[in-house]
């Protein structure tokens, strides 16, 4: 029984047209070989299995086509069937990984002075150039310098940032992109189709999400998809295939979010430790997740009608804040980056979850402070208490909104940390006001509650008077203040300001650690990144 070829060499693209994206390339080198303007070196840039070296391919072919020179090689003469079959004895492939040395490049530079043997051009194809030692690479440089007419170099790598500047300049360079999705998708669903392999879109999807971009890397998915599912492609036999993490637990995971109940979080991890999922990978989930509610929020048309996952998408970009979808998805990123660091991965991913429970912003909506709860002005908790009269027992008192803080006491009503931002206040006065949030706000009175944690503040009388005579100065009448103590479910200008900070250490943190010369000294000098030494800019 003959050996079945794999989908990757099987379905490999012959022709420019049956190349599936990179167009702006195909378009550039069609227009050269039409117009015979021809340069002597080419060099390809972009991810694995994007289409580097087959694109190398195509073009060796339309430069040695019995038919001429040509952007559409006929793929029936000798040279195009040679080519194909990887036999062409002019075209010279070579994996610059596994022939590094100078040796290696002067035997192929000493090849390149002879005329072709059969074909039109002698081609050379070097994968994964920036291998090459620096030895190798000058002695290239001459031939690159004073190029024999018959010799067309196609370089092809996916790390230019280590090619020479000196090679690099004497070559026209094509960057090839990233494959969406829908296009993979697209190319996978005419495979099966031509393979007569019945298959679910929603397999297809995970695959081309897994791929990364590589069509090759896709492909190859797709054969072990066919082989682990006998025969018919089906979401949930591939998601198990691939590990992949099952949406809705992501969408109940943001939905628990969206109403700070970190109970259900909780319920929700231990579902997924219980079912094995990997947490690494379902930050990287939840990432993308947050990105794609990110772009419906901006552009709603960025999702398809027909998308299975359209209604919760929708009903997540409505219910979250632009703000809440981008402090989540900073730190996803940022929790799956210290996953290691972590005791184990189930306490990496809860405690990224409570992190953004912990910094989610403050909303219009919503949370109230229960009143029966609250003492009476100046005594303790517990010792026979009253409820203050501007606080009735049978009238819940809303936190404080998110509102530009008022011109009057009689206007709306403010922000109690905006209106601070306004207040000629320092000293304890300001350390009062900043751990006080605010709970009723008339025309002649305002009242705070301050933190139980914090109730010393209040004894300081000094302190109040001060803040009480600022507030004044500000609405210019006089405005009686009343502090309670209680546990309100607002978040303090205390607290935020801590929350800021501590999510631009992190972001500051983060910037570094991605940072390519920090990058790179810690991998050629061992170099070690002592993390209390980072400080954002506004902390310097």
């Amino acid at each position: 029984m003959p050996a079945t070829t794999v989908l990757a060499r099987k379905w490999r693209p012959k022709t420019f047209a049956q190349l599936a994206g990179q167009e702006h390339v195909v378009r550039a080198l069609s227009n050269a070989l039409a117009q015979n303007r021809l340069h002597h070196a080419y060099l390809f840039t972009g991810t694995r299995g994007v289409g580097k070296t087959t694109i190398a391919r195509i073009f060796a072919k339309s430069l040695n086509c019995l038919t001429g020179i040509t952007p559409t090689p006929c793929g029936e003469c000798s040279a195009c069937k040679e080519i194909d079959s990887g036999r062409f004895i002019d075209l010279i492939e070579l994996d610059a990984a596994s022939n590094t040395g100078i040796d290696n490049m002067r035997e192929v530079l000493d090849n390149a002075q002879y005329a072709p043997t059969s074909g039109r051009f002698k081609v050379y194809i070097i994968d994964e150039v920036h291998m090459l030692s620096r030895q190798a690479f000058n002695s290239m440089l001459k031939t690159l310098e004073e190029p024999p007419g018959h010799v067309k170099f196609i370089l092809a790598t996916t790390d230019p940032q280590k090619i020479p500047v000196t090679v690099l300049s004497r070559c026209l360079q094509f960057n090839l992109k990233q494959l969406p999705p829908d296009l993979i998708i697209t190319h996978l669903q005419y495979v099966l189709e031509q393979e007569k392999i019945a298959f679910e879109p929603g397999a297809l999807a995970l695959i081309a999400r897994a791929a990364q971009g590589s069509m090759r890397d896709a492909l190859s998915l797709l054969d072990q998809a066919i082989a682990f599912s006998a025969g018919k492609v089906e979401e949930q036999v591939i998601r198990i295939m691939l590990g992949a993490i099952d949406q809705g637990y992501l969408f109940d995971l943001l939905d628990a979010m969206h109403a700070q109940d970190g109970v259900a979080l909780i319920e929700i991890a231990d579902n997924m430790a219980a079912r094995g999922v990997a947490f690494d990978a379902a930050l990287q989930e939840l990432a993308t997740l947050l990105h794609r509610i990110a772009l419906v929020q901006t552009v709603p048309k960025a999702i398809e009608i027909d998308d299975p996952e359209r209604g919760r998408l929708l009903e997540l970009a409505q219910g979250l804040t632009a703000e809440e979808v981008q402090l989540c998805y900073q730190i996803a990123i940022h929790g799956r980056d210290e996953i290691d660091l972590a005791p184990d991965e189930y306490a990496g991913f809860t405690m990224t979850l409570l992190r953004m429970l912990a910094f989610a912003p403050v909303r219009d909506s919503a949370a109230v402070v229960r009143p029966a709860a609250l003492p009476e002005i100046g005594k303790p908790a517990g010792q026979g208490s009253k409820i203050p009269s501007a606080i009735k027992a049978d009238t819940p008192v809303e936190a404080a909104s998110i509102h530009q803080a008022a011109g009057s006491a009689s206007g709306s009503r403010p922000d109690w940390g905006v209106l601070l931002n306004q207040l000629k206040v320092q000293g304890m006065a300001q350390q009062l006001a900043m751990h006080c949030t605010l709970l009723s706000f008339s025309d002649s009175q305002i009242t705070l509650c301050l933190s139980q944690d914090k109730k010393q503040l209040q004894t300081n009388k000094t302190a109040t008077e001060k803040l009480q005579s600022a507030l004044s100065d500000y609405f210019a009448k006089p405005v009686k203040l009343n502090i309670v103590l209680g546990n309100s479910e607002a978040v303090t200008p205390a607290a935020l300001e801590r929350q800021d900070k501590q999510l631009k250490q992190m972001q500051a943190s983060d910037s570094i650690a991605q940072d390519g010369f920090v990058r790179e000294a810690q991998s050629e000098l061992g170099a070690t990144l002592i993390a209390e030494s980072v400080k954002s800019i506004k902390q310097v």
